[in-house]
């Protein structure tokens, strides 16, 4: 790997290397180059390019060698993560657990990982639904799903999905409609490959998520129940991101809805960031709700090999191989 593309050396280069190293960078791979932007946050902070290509966003992330994976409090928990796990134990009737070794069982295990530099997606992108119009004939030959959107249309809903079957949300222009398309995760790794693109692996995941950080989430090992999050505290301006949602050190949206499982390149299809709100609907409360999106969390390999779009997500990654 080139040096300079490493997190150590690139965080020391000058603004005016780091401009020309992004502008050879947007040329190698046909992006535009939109400016350097530094992004700060939880402790880490990277002064780094954003892209565009195809109407993505791209951020560069520089490579490094990191530990990952996690088995112990680096902090120790908050006391408000404390009373919360004490007050489930409580309510299913069980004896009093350690935390750590109670969380340690689903987390991956400790390791080094050395990961390259990669110009990563900034968000998750869906899987499944494809926008079309109203006006599809693959819409119109389906009268009983057209009737429910005229009841949709009626009524005061702001969107109406029919489970894996079409979708419907009311805009400022009147309506968008989407139709399921059901696909596999070899398909997805293909299409992708077909762009030159391709998947972060579970490692390259952790390492978006977290940057190396040792505790149990980016910001330490406790919840931090003064943000507003998804499913339990909503922004008061409802144009305004979850505060999880919010760009990383990195400038990546990642691990903010444990509903959202994101995709990773894997020998089968596998998971991470979230489980697809199993624990937040059991009742679990926030701070196991959200455990799975901890960048340590050990990674889902899933049963079936077709994507659900409701709860499955993708991000497309460039690995950055570059001497100039």
């Amino acid at each position: 790997m080139n040096e300079k593309l490493s997190r150590p050396q690139f965080n020391q280069m000058k603004t005016t290397e780091k401009q020309a190293l992004m502008e050879s960078l947007a040329a190698r791979y046909t992006m535009t180059f939109l400016g350097l932007h530094t992004f700060d946050r939880w402790g880490q902070s990277c002064t780094t390019g954003i892209f565009e290509k195809d109407g993505r966003e791209f951020v560069f992330v520089p490579g490094d060698t990191v530990t990952l994976g996690w088995e112990q409090f680096a902090e120790g928990l908050n006391q408000e993560s404390r009373e919360e796990l004490e007050y489930l134990f409580r309510e299913w009737e069980m004896e009093p657990q350690n935390p750590e070794e109670m969380i340690r069982e689903s987390m991956a295990p400790v390791r080094q990982a050395a990961i390259g530099p990669m110009l990563v997606g900034r968000e998750l992108e869906e899987l499944c639904w494809e926008p079309v119009k109203i006006d599809d004939p693959r819409l119109t030959a389906h009268p009983d799903w057209l009737k429910e959107f005229r009841e949709f249309a009626w009524s005061d809903s702001s969107s109406l999905t029919l489970h894996q079957s079409a979708r419907i949300e009311r805009t400022e222009d009147g309506f968008q409609a989407w139709i399921y398309n059901r696909t596999d995760y070899d398909a997805l790794l293909a299409g992708l490959e077909q762009q030159g693109l391709s998947l972060p692996t579970a490692d390259e995941w952790a390492y978006l998520c977290g940057g190396g950080c040792r505790t149990l989430f980016p910001w330490g090992d406790g919840m931090d129940y003064s943000m507003h999050l998804h499913h339990f505290e909503s922004p008061e301006d409802e144009d305004k991101p979850f505060d999880m949602e919010e760009p990383n050190f990195f400038g990546v949206s990642i691990a903010y809805d444990p509903y959202m499982r994101e995709v990773v390149k894997a020998e089968q299809f596998t998971t991470c960031g979230g489980d697809g709100g199993r624990s937040v609907c059991g009742g679990l409360g926030i701070f196991l709700g959200f455990l799975p999106c901890s960048p340590h969390c050990k990674p889902e390999v899933q049963e079936d090999n077709e994507l659900n779009g409701d709860y499955d997500f993708y991000r497309p990654i460039i690995r950055v191989e570059f001497d100039g």
